[in-house]
């Protein structure tokens, strides 16, 4: 997974909340790349607390090396996401991590800074 930072273009004014800030972690989009490593698999989509866990939301596309990716901007914070091959729950090898949702399954995590 990559991420890299992206300029804010809003203007910080005197009485401004830190929500309004330019550069507040909050405001910040970061492009995360996220690659699933399933060559022989027919459909790989992404599903997690940024899209709603909608199954339909975020398709990954194949590569010529027959690995899947899928390129999003994701705010600061940690986010929890699994992979859906051909339907089935999948947890990310490479995550930073594998949590609880609140469904208590287990699910991977990514800390986006």
């Amino acid at each position: 997974m990559n991420a890299n930072n992206k300029m804010n273009n809003t203007t910080c004014e005197r009485g401004s909340t830190e929500s309004q800030r330019p550069f507040s972690a909050r405001r910040t989009l970061h492009h995360v790349t996220f690659f699933c490593d399933t060559p022989r698999a027919e459909s790989v989509t992404l599903v997690g607390d940024f899209n709603g866990w909608n199954p339909v939301a975020t398709p990954m596309r194949r590569t010529p090396d027959g690995r899947w990716t899928a390129s999003l901007e994701l705010h600061h914070g940690h986010h929890r996401y699994l992979f859906l091959v051909d339907g089935t729950p999948t947890l990310d090898p490479n995550a930073n991590g594998i949590v609880r949702n609140d469904r208590d399954e287990r699910v991977s995590l990514i800390a986006v800074s």
